[in-house]
């Protein structure tokens, strides 16, 4: 009977401090910062943001090393480890050419914003070289060289030569148009407000072509990835089945075998889709 009640009265003590202790500490977020208090542990949003952070660092091709030590563990057999680590060279290309062709395709807009807002300023009465400046810090279509054909423009440089050499980063080719329509204005003296507009015309007409047949090629991208989902979706009909799908791949003779020959082909046959339509795209520029 003195165990149970001396039990019950350490609880009692060790909730009122504690109850003492939340208190304490609402107060003072309350009082130093003004914040709301939240329902979690104290130290749930700091996980958060932990995870939060690591999860932006952690890049896609991360993924299938993970992906592989679940099969390995579900097959019990290291192969899928050694496939996911295989693996995470290949990915990493395919996610730095995606970005490197967003990067590519973001500076050819800048381009055409660059000779909107240029052509604006010579209409407004500006000089070119004076409305220059103005057009390339708003559109930031000259990119990494904007400070030496700026420089040009102010101190009597050559312009066009600073344009050509600034076309030669990737995406940025509209500016070979751009210090043609500059050479022909100042020496010719010919309008260099109406030779941007047909400029920016028709690098928007090559943009918007360059979007339909990407969007023509949207089906057969998504058919190619759907079939090479399918030997997954197989697996899991197989577990599903009662059957050992991961057993008979990994630790027989014949069904190492088949899983070498099914992942060379299903390789190649990616490899060849994402050929032809990158030659598709790269034909229609």
């Amino acid at each position: 009977m003195s165990i149970g009640a001396a039990t019950v009265c350490l609880g009692g003590a060790a909730w009122l401090l504690g109850g003492r202790r939340a208190g304490v500490r609402r107060a003072r977020l309350l009082l130093a910062g003004g914040g709301a208090v939240g329902n979690g542990p104290p130290g749930w949003p700091r996980v958060v943001r932990e995870w939060g952070r690591i999860r932006g660092r952690l890049r896609a091709e991360w993924w299938a090393p993970a992906a592989g030590a679940v099969l390995a563990l579900l097959g019990s057999s290291v192969v899928p480890v050694v496939v996911g680590v295989a693996g995470v060279p290949l990915l990493r290309r395919v996610r730095l050419a995606a970005r490197e062709r967003r990067a590519r395709e973001n500076r050819a807009d800048a381009v055409i914003a660059l000779c909107g807002a240029l052509a604006g300023e010579v209409r407004a009465g500006r000089q070119p070289g004076e409305a220059l400046s103005p057009a390339a810090r708003d559109s930031g279509g000259l990119g990494e060289a904007q400070a030496a054909v700026l420089a040009a423009a102010r101190f009597g440089g050559d312009v066009p030569d600073g344009l050509a050499a600034a076309a030669r980063q990737p995406g940025a080719e509209g500016l070979r148009g751009l210090a043609a329509c500059w050479r022909v204005a100042v020496d010719q003296g010919a309008g260099l407000a109406a030779g941007l507009d047909r400029l920016e015309a028709a690098l928007r007409a090559e943009r918007d072509q360059r979007d339909d047949l990407r969007a023509q090629l949207a089906g057969a991208r998504a058919t190619a990835v759907m079939l090479a989902g399918l030997p997954a979706l197989g697996l899991g009909l197989g577990v599903a089945l009662g059957a050992d799908p991961l057993h008979i791949l990994l630790h027989t003779a014949s069904g190492f075998g088949c899983l070498v020959a099914g992942g060379v082909l299903e390789g190649l046959g990616l490899w060849w889709v994402l050929r032809i339509t990158r030659g598709a795209e790269e034909a229609s520029r």
